[in-house]
């Protein structure tokens, strides 16, 4: 559909003979590509800032706990070193909450990232007029996309939609009857 001389951009405030409905069908799925990357982008800079601040705030909490537990300990001093073991201990239980919510992070961003080749895969497709039709190079592309997927998860949504015919919203609402029965016994990886 698009070779490398036809002009990019949209075509539909000033439609011509050329064009498509599958040209603008691309272009929004690269639009959509476009800003899930840009998007993985700037939160993975935010991300890998507030990792290494978390790193450190951890070796520095150690160290608190390591010299406080060095100290004499003397009828004045003991109830202030139990106070600060205690509040370093409060206090690393949050960092290792923290590092468990970027390790979420984490596994949000390995899922957009196979959106985001999903898309461009597909996009790819549909701007092929000659494999646009061909039912073997949409099961190629499913299988594709079902070979990039590594969670569990993501393979169990491919396949209530695709092979199993749920809707989204079904699909979806059984995800989250899923997740919320594994809410207690969080993986960490």
């Amino acid at each position: 559909m698009n070779t490398e001389d036809s002009p990019r951009g949209t075509r539909a405030h000033a439609p011509g003979p050329d064009w498509s409905h599958l040209r603008e069908t691309v272009l929004m799925m690269e639009l959509a590509v476009a800003q899930v990357e840009a998007a993985m982008t700037d939160s993975n800079a935010s991300v890998d800032t507030l990792t290494g601040m978390f790193t450190t705030m951890a070796s520095t909490i150690r160290q608190i706990n390591a010299r406080t537990a060095d100290l004499d300990e003397t009828e004045e001093s003991a109830p202030v070193k139990r106070e600060l073991l205690a509040t370093t201990a409060h206090v690393a239980g949050m960092v290792n909450q923290a590092i468990i919510a970027f390790q979420f992070y984490d596994r949000l961003t390995q899922r957009l990232s196979h959106v985001n080749h999903s898309l461009a895969w597909l996009a790819e497709l549909v701007g092929d007029e000659q494999r646009i039709g061909s039912a073997a190079d949409w099961a190629a592309l499913q299988q594709r996309i079902r070979a990039r997927y590594s969670m569990p998860e993501e393979i169990e949504m491919f396949e209530a939609v695709l092979l199993r015919g749920l809707s989204v919203e079904q699909a979806i609402r059984e995800f989250m009857d899923k997740m919320n029965e594994k809410s207690d016994d969080i993986e960490l990886f």
